[in-house]
């Protein structure tokens, strides 16, 4: 019946199984038991990536999602320390209208070169301070109030370059077969996500787990 859900129930619903799985997905991770189908699946076909040579993570997100929010602390630690064969991005998908503004927002700012300054400050605007940033005069705003050029800000949001890569996100969460967030993936093989591994922190250990298997089959 998911395909009678919409997206942002589908995610709320989904994300909602966490909890009371969280304790056995620990478990689960450290029996080792990391199986295809269950923790992760195969990306069928498999993606291109975008840097050769490196092992590809991909976030799929969504500001407004408060999974997503729980999640960032974690995997913004998790990504200081990833090695130096791996590449990490994030991908904001708009499943649902009410998403699009936000995916706007987010690749207007990495058109700029300060997604990754301002996503912590976005996350806390949404979900600890109530704005809803859903229109671009907001946005502006709230950008001015981080020290960035307003006018920028409002020249870049409609540009050619900001839409293209909206087009590029929507076209990778079809690919991808996205259906709620937080998901990731690597090396354009792998799909996983909280909802599947057990909860935020045993993704973190299945993703290392299939950075490890992209590695070895390097070899």
């Amino acid at each position: 019946m998911s395909h009678t859900i919409d997206p942002v129930t589908r995610t709320l619903l989904k994300a909602a199984l966490l909890s009371p799985l969280a304790g056995a997905g620990t478990a689960f991770a450290q029996a080792g038991a990391l199986q295809e189908g269950s923790a992760y699946r195969a990306v069928k076909p498999a993606q291109p990536v975008a840097v050769s040579g490196k092992i590809e993570v991909l976030e799929f997100f969504w500001y407004g999602c408060p999974h997503c929010n729980a999640l960032e602390p974690l995997l913004k630690d998790w990504v200081r320390r990833l090695p130096s064969d791996v590449v990490f991005q994030k991908v904001h998908v708009g499943l649902g209208p009410s998403w699009v503004p936000h995916q706007q927002l987010f690749y207007t700012l990495d058109a700029m070169g300060k997604s990754a300054e301002l996503d912590e400050r976005v996350f806390k605007a949404i979900h600890v301070d109530g704005q809803s940033l859903s229109k671009p005069e907001q946005m502006a705003e709230f950008v001015a109030r981080q020290g960035v050029d307003r006018k920028l800000f409002t020249d870049t949001f409609d540009s050619f370059a900001v839409r293209t890569k909206m087009r590029k996100a929507q076209q990778q969460a079809e690919a991808y077969r996205v259906d709620g967030v937080p998901a990731m993936s690597v090396n354009g093989k792998w799909y996983t996500a909280p909802s599947m591994a057990g909860g935020n922190a045993p993704v973190l250990r299945v993703l290392d787990h299939l950075i490890e298997l992209e590695r070895k089959a390097r070899k």
